[in-house]
């Protein structure tokens, strides 16, 4: 999360040419977290949109960047704690903490707020939910 947002979210990234979205995500995970020690449960059904409100685009990333389209999965993690290491490539992230699926709404950005209900709901069963 950029310095002054102060919220949550899942490791998350773009698509590198020639790489599915399964294989980006995993990727993605790696980069973010140290580690792949993960396995793909699920994959979402759709792709999911957001948009960036404008003040924040402006203010984070100069404009550049105005939402998103995301393809989502749920992962089971096959490491130990010891394994994550935020620092290990360029680090995007401040922190990492395991949380509840049903506390996720509560940590994101308003703006991914709807994506993330969306998805609680569609992985229900793949979340003990």
């Amino acid at each position: 999360m950029p310095a002054g947002l102060s919220a949550w979210q899942l490791p998350q990234g773009g698509i590198d040419p020639g790489e599915s979205p399964a294989e980006a995500a995993m990727r993605e995970l790696a980069e973010e977290t140290g580690t792949d020690k993960a396995e793909i449960v699920a994959e979402s059904r759709d792709w999911h949109c957001y948009d960036i409100p404008a003040e924040v685009a402006r203010s984070r990333w100069g404009g550049r960047f105005r939402g998103q389209r995301q393809k989502w999965f749920v992962m089971r993690f096959l490491g130990d704690d010891s394994d994550i290491d935020i620092d290990a490539h360029d680090a995007e992230f401040g922190d990492w903490k395991w949380v509840a699926p049903a506390e996720l709404p509560d940590l994101i950005v308003g703006f991914k707020r709807a994506i993330y209900i969306a998805l609680i709901e569609e992985f229900r069963e793949h979340l003990g939910l």
